[in-house]
């Protein structure tokens, strides 16, 4: 039996838009068109995972609703502050203490940590998430608890942008 994971950083947020602070930033129009590309096109590859976990900030839990809703999306979700707040470290730890019953886990989260994560978990490598980027790790173990820096490998990581760009339209 494997895990799988999916690391996806939220979309574009609206700079310009009226906010209180960092965490209640929404999304800007092309983060919501952003989001709804990679709400299909999780959805039409087969690859919907059973839980997703995101942050707690306005833009992260805009993506993760609007990805769900357009990509037609049958999974748990759930809040996490530690995705907003919290260090690598917490994040690592979340992670090895999820119930064994997913094997599908997605987290929707926040630069620097998307790419931290990515790296620790396969291995090393320069890793930069543009906004609405998403990766999908797959590692060869039936238990959450052994996950390990370096144990999983990088599957595949894309952006909207190739799925938007020239004539064709996703």
């Amino acid at each position: 039996m494997s895990k799988r994971i999916f690391i996806y950083r939220h979309g574009k947020s609206d700079w310009a838009a009226a906010y209180g602070s960092d965490h209640d930033r929404p999304l800007a129009q092309r983060g919501i068109e952003s989001a709804k590309t990679m709400g299909r096109m999780l959805r039409l590859s087969g690859q919907v995972p059973e839980l997703v976990i995101t942050s707690t900030a306005t833009r992260a839990k805009q993506t993760l609703e609007i990805s769900k809703e357009e990509g037609k999306w049958n999974c748990e979700v759930t809040e996490n502050e530690i995705l907003y707040s919290g260090s690598y470290e917490e994040i690592f730890k979340l992670i090895k203490n999820l119930s064994d019953k997913y094997s599908s886990v997605m987290l929707v989260g926040h630069e620097p940590k998307c790419s931290m994560l990515v790296s620790h978990m396969i291995g090393g490598g320069e890793i930069t998430f543009k906004t609405a980027t998403m990766a999908r790790i797959d590692f060869i173990f039936d238990k959450w608890s052994k996950l390990r820096p370096g144990g999983g490998e990088l599957r595949w990581m894309q952006n909207p942008s190739l799925y938007t760009k020239g004539d064709f339209k996703f």
